[in-house]
Protein backbone atom coordinates (compact mmCIF):
# COMPACT_ATOMS: atom_id res chain seq x y z
CA UNK A 1 0.00 0.00 0.00
CA UNK A 2 1.41 3.40 -1.30
CA UNK A 3 1.89 6.32 1.89
CA UNK A 4 -0.09 9.06 1.39
CA UNK A 5 0.68 11.21 -1.45
CA UNK A 6 1.55 14.61 0.13
CA UNK A 7 4.34 12.65 2.17
CA UNK A 8 6.22 11.59 -0.64
CA UNK A 9 8.46 14.09 -3.24
CA UNK A 10 7.14 14.23 -6.59
CA UNK A 11 7.62 11.24 -8.41
CA UNK A 12 8.81 8.67 -5.50
CA UNK A 13 6.26 5.36 -4.88
CA UNK A 14 7.05 3.87 -1.36
CA UNK A 15 8.33 0.63 -1.35
CA UNK A 16 8.11 -2.19 1.68
CA UNK A 17 11.31 -2.62 3.29
CA UNK A 18 14.37 -1.52 2.84
CA UNK A 19 16.19 -2.60 -0.58
CA UNK A 20 20.07 -2.75 -0.73
CA UNK A 21 21.12 -0.01 -2.87
CA UNK A 22 24.30 1.23 -4.25
CA UNK A 23 27.48 -0.34 -6.10
CA UNK A 24 27.92 -3.62 -7.25
CA UNK A 25 24.97 -5.36 -5.98
CA UNK A 26 26.00 -8.61 -7.43
CA UNK A 27 29.32 -8.46 -4.52
CA UNK A 28 28.97 -8.53 -0.90
CA UNK A 29 29.77 -5.24 0.61
CA UNK A 30 32.62 -4.30 1.54
CA UNK A 31 34.64 -5.92 4.66
CA UNK A 32 34.67 -3.24 7.75
CA UNK A 33 37.99 -3.09 9.29
CA UNK A 34 38.88 -4.02 12.62
CA UNK A 35 39.34 -0.79 13.89
CA UNK A 36 37.38 1.69 11.84
CA UNK A 37 38.41 5.26 10.90
CA UNK A 38 37.54 7.71 8.59
CA UNK A 39 40.39 10.16 7.30
CA UNK A 40 39.85 13.88 6.79
CA UNK A 41 41.63 15.40 3.86
CA UNK A 42 40.62 18.58 1.37
CA UNK A 43 42.05 21.73 2.14
CA UNK A 44 42.44 21.12 6.23
CA UNK A 45 45.89 21.84 6.69
CA UNK A 46 46.79 18.75 7.57
CA UNK A 47 45.25 15.16 6.98
CA UNK A 48 44.20 13.01 10.01
CA UNK A 49 42.41 10.38 10.94
CA UNK A 50 39.14 10.13 13.11
CA UNK A 51 38.54 7.04 15.06
CA UNK A 52 34.71 5.79 14.97
CA UNK A 53 34.78 5.18 18.51
CA UNK A 54 35.74 9.06 18.76
CA UNK A 55 33.09 9.79 16.13
CA UNK A 56 30.63 8.00 18.52
CA UNK A 57 32.05 9.80 21.46
CA UNK A 58 30.21 12.80 19.88
CA UNK A 59 26.94 14.54 20.95
CA UNK A 60 24.48 11.68 19.44
CA UNK A 61 21.14 12.20 17.93
CA UNK A 62 18.17 10.10 16.51
CA UNK A 63 16.45 10.58 13.34
CA UNK A 64 13.43 9.30 11.46
CA UNK A 65 13.44 10.06 8.03
CA UNK A 66 12.52 8.75 4.73
CA UNK A 67 15.30 7.68 2.47
CA UNK A 68 14.41 9.05 -1.43
CA UNK A 69 16.35 6.66 -4.26
CA UNK A 70 16.79 9.08 -7.54
CA UNK A 71 15.29 5.90 -9.08
CA UNK A 72 11.90 6.48 -7.63
CA UNK A 73 11.60 4.68 -4.75
CA UNK A 74 11.09 5.61 -1.48
CA UNK A 75 11.99 3.80 2.31
CA UNK A 76 9.71 5.41 4.82
CA UNK A 77 9.98 5.94 8.39
CA UNK A 78 13.27 4.82 9.16
CA UNK A 79 14.97 5.21 12.28
CA UNK A 80 18.43 6.32 12.16
CA UNK A 81 20.66 7.02 15.06
CA UNK A 82 24.32 8.68 14.98
CA UNK A 83 26.27 12.34 14.88
CA UNK A 84 25.19 15.28 13.11
CA UNK A 85 27.55 15.77 10.25
CA UNK A 86 27.46 19.49 11.32
CA UNK A 87 28.86 18.85 14.95
CA UNK A 88 31.37 16.77 13.10
CA UNK A 89 32.05 20.00 11.16
CA UNK A 90 31.65 22.19 13.98
CA UNK A 91 33.52 20.59 16.41
CA UNK A 92 36.63 18.34 14.34
CA UNK A 93 36.59 19.30 10.79
CA UNK A 94 36.68 22.82 10.92
CA UNK A 95 39.39 23.72 13.71
CA UNK A 96 42.09 21.94 10.70
CA UNK A 97 40.98 24.40 8.52
CA UNK A 98 43.52 27.58 7.69
CA UNK A 99 42.21 30.33 8.66
CA UNK A 100 40.06 32.67 6.20
CA UNK A 101 39.63 29.03 4.39
CA UNK A 102 35.90 29.37 2.72
CA UNK A 103 34.57 25.56 1.90
CA UNK A 104 32.14 25.25 -0.34
CA UNK A 105 32.08 21.43 -0.88
CA UNK A 106 32.39 18.27 0.86
CA UNK A 107 33.39 14.66 -0.73
CA UNK A 108 32.32 11.53 0.83
CA UNK A 109 34.08 8.37 -0.19
CA UNK A 110 33.04 4.65 0.73
CA UNK A 111 34.92 1.63 0.98
CA UNK A 112 33.23 0.65 -1.80
CA UNK A 113 34.98 3.25 -3.80
CA UNK A 114 31.95 4.92 -4.05
CA UNK A 115 31.92 9.53 -4.25
CA UNK A 116 29.40 11.47 -3.46
CA UNK A 117 29.92 15.04 -4.22
CA UNK A 118 28.01 17.75 -1.83
CA UNK A 119 27.67 21.63 -1.51
CA UNK A 120 28.93 22.03 1.90
CA UNK A 121 25.65 23.65 3.02
CA UNK A 122 23.06 21.41 2.15
CA UNK A 123 25.22 18.35 4.58
CA UNK A 124 25.52 21.21 7.48
CA UNK A 125 21.33 21.18 7.85
CA UNK A 126 20.06 20.66 10.93
CA UNK A 127 18.41 17.14 9.66
CA UNK A 128 21.76 15.70 7.89
CA UNK A 129 23.98 13.01 10.36
CA UNK A 130 26.57 10.15 9.98
CA UNK A 131 24.64 7.35 11.24
CA UNK A 132 25.88 4.31 12.52
CA UNK A 133 22.32 2.42 13.73
CA UNK A 134 19.43 1.78 11.77
CA UNK A 135 15.97 0.68 13.46
CA UNK A 136 17.98 0.27 16.97
CA UNK A 137 20.74 -1.77 15.72
CA UNK A 138 24.11 -1.21 14.33
CA UNK A 139 24.22 -0.70 10.49
CA UNK A 140 24.87 -4.04 8.14
CA UNK A 141 26.85 -4.31 5.51
CA UNK A 142 23.71 -4.04 3.12
CA UNK A 143 22.94 -0.36 4.49
CA UNK A 144 26.47 0.97 4.92
CA UNK A 145 28.34 -0.57 7.58
CA UNK A 146 30.44 0.91 9.41
CA UNK A 147 28.73 4.70 8.91
CA UNK A 148 27.02 5.86 6.50
CA UNK A 149 25.85 9.28 5.90
CA UNK A 150 21.92 10.39 5.60
CA UNK A 151 20.70 13.37 4.05
CA UNK A 152 16.82 12.76 4.07
CA UNK A 153 15.88 16.14 1.74
CA UNK A 154 18.15 14.46 -0.59
CA UNK A 155 18.08 11.70 -3.14
CA UNK A 156 19.98 8.76 -2.20
CA UNK A 157 23.05 8.91 -3.67
CA UNK A 158 24.14 11.69 -1.72
CA UNK A 159 23.53 9.52 1.08
CA UNK A 160 26.98 7.52 0.88
CA UNK A 161 27.49 4.32 2.73
CA UNK A 162 30.44 2.58 4.21
CA UNK A 163 31.63 6.29 4.77
CA UNK A 164 36.29 5.88 5.07
CA UNK A 165 37.16 9.30 4.02
CA UNK A 166 35.40 13.05 4.02
CA UNK A 167 37.16 15.82 1.93
CA UNK A 168 36.68 19.56 2.05
CA UNK A 169 37.10 21.51 -0.80
CA UNK A 170 37.28 25.32 -1.69
CA UNK A 171 35.36 24.58 -5.08
CA UNK A 172 33.38 21.70 -6.69
CA UNK A 173 36.45 18.88 -7.13
CA UNK A 174 36.90 16.53 -9.97
CA UNK A 175 33.57 14.96 -10.67
CA UNK A 176 34.77 11.17 -10.01
CA UNK A 177 31.43 9.24 -8.40
CA UNK A 178 31.94 5.30 -9.06
CA UNK A 179 34.67 2.87 -9.21
CA UNK A 180 33.26 1.13 -12.23
CA UNK A 181 34.46 2.76 -15.04
CA UNK A 182 31.82 1.96 -17.38
CA UNK A 183 28.96 3.45 -14.95
CA UNK A 184 31.68 6.43 -13.98
CA UNK A 185 31.35 7.64 -17.99
CA UNK A 186 27.60 7.45 -18.13
CA UNK A 187 27.41 9.45 -14.51
CA UNK A 188 29.42 11.76 -16.27
CA UNK A 189 26.77 12.22 -19.10
CA UNK A 190 23.34 12.29 -16.97
CA UNK A 191 25.57 14.31 -14.14
CA UNK A 192 23.72 13.91 -11.17
CA UNK A 193 22.34 17.32 -10.08
CA UNK A 194 24.40 19.12 -7.70
CA UNK A 195 21.35 19.62 -5.48
CA UNK A 196 19.79 16.73 -5.60
CA UNK A 197 16.51 18.17 -4.07
CA UNK A 198 13.75 15.47 -3.80
CA UNK A 199 11.01 18.29 -3.30
CA UNK A 200 12.31 20.05 -6.34
CA UNK A 201 12.68 16.86 -7.94
CA UNK A 202 16.70 17.90 -9.08
CA UNK A 203 17.95 13.94 -10.19
CA UNK A 204 20.15 14.87 -13.24
CA UNK A 205 21.81 18.15 -14.06
CA UNK A 206 20.64 18.37 -17.66
CA UNK A 207 17.62 15.60 -18.05
CA UNK A 208 14.20 16.58 -17.13
CA UNK A 209 12.19 14.91 -14.81
CA UNK A 210 9.29 14.14 -16.83
CA UNK A 211 11.84 12.27 -19.21
CA UNK A 212 13.59 9.57 -16.74
CA UNK A 213 10.43 8.92 -14.41
CA UNK A 214 9.04 6.33 -17.62
CA UNK A 215 12.74 4.99 -17.17
CA UNK A 216 13.27 4.68 -13.60
CA UNK A 217 9.44 3.54 -12.90
CA UNK A 218 10.73 0.00 -14.24
CA UNK A 219 14.04 -0.13 -12.19
CA UNK A 220 10.85 0.49 -9.06
CA UNK A 221 9.60 -2.58 -10.32
CA UNK A 222 12.31 -4.60 -10.65
CA UNK A 223 13.20 -3.32 -7.01
CA UNK A 224 10.08 -4.52 -5.65
CA UNK A 225 10.39 -8.27 -7.44
CA UNK A 226 13.60 -8.71 -5.91
CA UNK A 227 12.77 -7.61 -2.14
CA UNK A 228 9.93 -10.01 -3.06
CA UNK A 229 11.89 -12.57 -3.59
CA UNK A 230 14.33 -12.20 -0.52
CA UNK A 231 11.87 -11.90 1.94
CA UNK A 232 10.68 -14.82 0.51
CA UNK A 233 14.27 -17.04 0.84
CA UNK A 234 14.80 -15.23 4.52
Amino acid sequence: MNAPAHRLPPGQVRIDGFPRFGVQLDRPPPTVPDDPSIEIGGVVAEPFTLPLTDLAALPRRELVADLHCVAGWSATDLRWEGVAFETVHRLVIEPALPAETVPTHAVFEGLDGYRSIVVLDDVLQDDVILADHLDGRPLDGAHGAPVRLVSPNQYGFVSAKHVCRIEIHTAEPRQRYHPTPSVQAGLQIVKPHRRANVWREERHRYLPAWLVRPIYRHVVSAIRAFGARRRRSA
